[in-house]
């Protein structure tokens, strides 16, 4: 499946561009306009970047919590430091090894987090913010001589932004 989004500054270019791509004879159910009044981002179906965020930290604590426990552990064993005096040399292993486990989840949220709010979203969070600030996106959903003619259609408008993709396949 391939898409066109083009960010539009205002509601009348919007609807003045969906009965533009309607008179070209483009098939209504492959029009959509996301903004306000219309469809919300999370209606349509883009990646909310918060979402992506959460996956990865909890991705990257399954893994950070059991090793930074064993890091802590053996950091602690090796250097016979005493965190506190009152607990044996065992005791204070734990200690290092419980310590190192926070850590553990420290970094999953930390680096898991902003790699997934960062990376994991593509495109959505800049279509995201635009909505926020009151523009207009048409998307265009079809064959690749579908979106061409689209394309030709939106550019009249001069919209902001125009860019098209193309859904990867399971192979």
């Amino acid at each position: 499946m391939n898409y066109v989004v083009a960010v539009l500054p205002d509601r009348m270019q919007a609807e003045a561009a969906y009965s533009a791509l309607e008179k070209e004879g483009l098939p209504n159910n492959q029009i959509d306009i996301l903004g306000s009044g219309y469809k919300s981002a999370d209606e349509y179906g883009l990646i909310n970047p918060e979402k992506q965020a959460q996956k990865g930290a909890k991705r990257l604590i399954y893994w950070l919590i059991p090793l930074g426990f064993i890091a802590g552990y053996t950091f602690n064993f090796l250097t016979e430091i005493e965190i506190f005096p009152a607990f044996n040399a065992f005791g204070n292993h734990i200690l290092g090894g419980v310590l190192g486990a926070i850590a553990g989840v420290l970094g999953a949220y930390f680096v898991g987090g902003t790699v997934g709010l960062t990376e994991g979203s593509g495109d959505a969070l800049p279509y995201r913010n635009r909505l926020n600030a009151g523009k207009y996106l048409i998307i265009v959903k079809g064959t690749a001589e579908l979106t061409r003619q689209a394309t030709r259609v939106l550019r009249q408008f001069e919209p902001e932004n125009i860019q098209g993709y193309t859904e990867p396949t399971g192979a």
